[in-house]
């Protein structure tokens, strides 16, 4: 069968890790196998050149995408990455990681992506705004509230959704909060949405920890990444009775067998702009984070960390992935292989997209929810998703993440056999 192939065959970069899953999932489809090569093909790639005057008035040139990789069940629905090694392969891998959450989920939506190469910490605010805006205006023809709808990812916040919304909504003459969601509270933005993919690791981690038999308080937790994913993750975990250990960033990896203090952690991070120094924990090497003894591993950073090499020293019982694509698939056999239960990205980092769709829903009514209303709601569909997707496990006797594929390609296969092709 034919197969996108933007890179070498054997690598390991995140478009084969995706197809790789997808694999590894069609011997479960059935009829529906006939139509999925349509999940290994995305529908729409736009890759975009933004030119951008530096404060210093030299010009210089970016490149940004934009990919749509199934639109079966509804409009696009995904992030925007600045990030230096944004590349179309990697975009391409996140948006359909998207068709699959938003379907695992049983969102309206299908997957997009989106991204510029470049380090937004090395832009002042005003390069920031002009690169976004003249990025809005080259992917606007893709875009809308009922084509494909960006949101926050890394290297990008708030205050960039509020630009991208902005330059959309004067391109159009009126403005159209719904183009965007991780919008600031006042301009549309929905409470709760700053900590849902936080929430959502902790949810989903809830409720298999549960059913496994993993006892979360005395728990100790192990977290690499420490934004707004792993922060709130942590926090969750640590109201709950269990202790963070050690925790890792971009700048440092830092251990404290008798926990380290959140809240003294996240005052250092945001003066410092890092974990780095950090006076509560020691400092040890970064590779040591893997050997580190933990119950429960929260990997909320970028893709690739969980190679087979350290899934084989791991001693966690339990990873829960706020990452998107962060455990490679020989590495995925041996962590099944050791008993390590893994919640896939798809249904673990589910939250923030659950409560995008929620932001989506109040800008179109113009109605608005309290958090405690967007927390309940939230809490009852990523709870559900998990009881489905690990009940389908135990139905197939396969792992969580082969069970949480089977459930989202099912769905988006199936309306996609419903649908048809057009023309026929």
């Amino acid at each position: 069968m034919d197969k996108l192939s933007y890179v070498s065959e054997g690598s390991t970069t995140a478009w084969s890790t995706y197809l790789q899953q997808i694999d590894r999932v069609a011997p479960y489809l059935g009829d529906l196998t006939r139509w999925i090569d349509t999940l290994r093909h995305p529908k729409r790639a736009l890759i975009v050149d933004i030119p951008l005057q530096m404060d210093d008035g030299s010009i210089r040139h970016f490149e940004g995408f934009r990919v749509q990789h199934n639109l079966s069940r509804g409009p696009g629905k995904g992030g925007v990455r600045y990030h230096p090694n944004v590349d179309l392969n990697e975009v391409m891998a996140l948006s359909a990681w998207m068709t699959i959450k938003c379907a695992a989920v049983n969102l309206p939506y299908g997957g997009a992506k989106g991204g510029i190469r470049v380090d937004p910490f090395k832009l002042s605010e005003g390069e920031l705004e002009r690169l976004t805006r003249r990025y809005t205006s080259e992917i606007g023809l893709i875009i809308g509230p009922q084509k494909d709808i960006p949101a926050p990812d890394v290297g990008t916040n708030a205050k960039v959704m509020a630009w991208m919304m902005d330059t959309y909504s004067m391109n159009h003459g009126t403005t159209i909060t719904g183009v965007v969601t991780g919008k600031p509270i006042h301009l549309g933005g929905s409470l709760g949405r700053e900590k849902a993919t936080g929430r959502g690791v902790y949810i989903t981690g809830r409720e298999v920890a549960r059913r496994s038999g993993i006892e979360i308080e005395g728990a100790k937790i192990a977290v690499q990444g420490f934004g707004n994913v792993g922060s709130e993750a942590a926090r969750l975990f640590v109201a709950a009775g269990a202790r963070v250990v050690v925790i890792q960033d971009h700048s440092a990896t830092l251990f404290n067998a008798n926990g380290i203090d959140l809240t003294a952690l996240s005052e250092w991070q945001a003066s410092n702009k890092n974990i780095a120094g950090f006076p509560g924990a020691e400092e040890i090497a970064s590779e040591a984070f893997w050997s580190t003894q933990m119950d429960i591993l929260i990997p909320a950073a970028l893709e690739g960390q969980i190679t087979r090499e350290r899934a084989e020293i791991l001693s966690c019982k339990l990873v829960l992935e706020g990452a998107n694509g962060p455990t490679y698939p020989d590495a995925d056999d041996m962590l099944t292989s050791r008993g390590v239960t893994v919640v896939p990205d798809v249904i673990c980092n589910a939250g923030g997209v659950t409560v995008s769709y929620f932001e989506w829903v109040q800008d179109m009514a113009s109605f608005f929810w309290s958090e405690s209303e967007i927390n309940d709601r939230m809490d009852k569909i990523m709870t559900e998703a998990m009881i489905h997707v690990w009940d389908k496990a135990s139905e197939k006797s396969c792992s969580l993440r082969t069970a949480a594929y089977i459930v989202a390609c099912e769905r988006i296969l199936m309306a996609r056999k419903d649908r048809g092709i057009y023309p026929g």
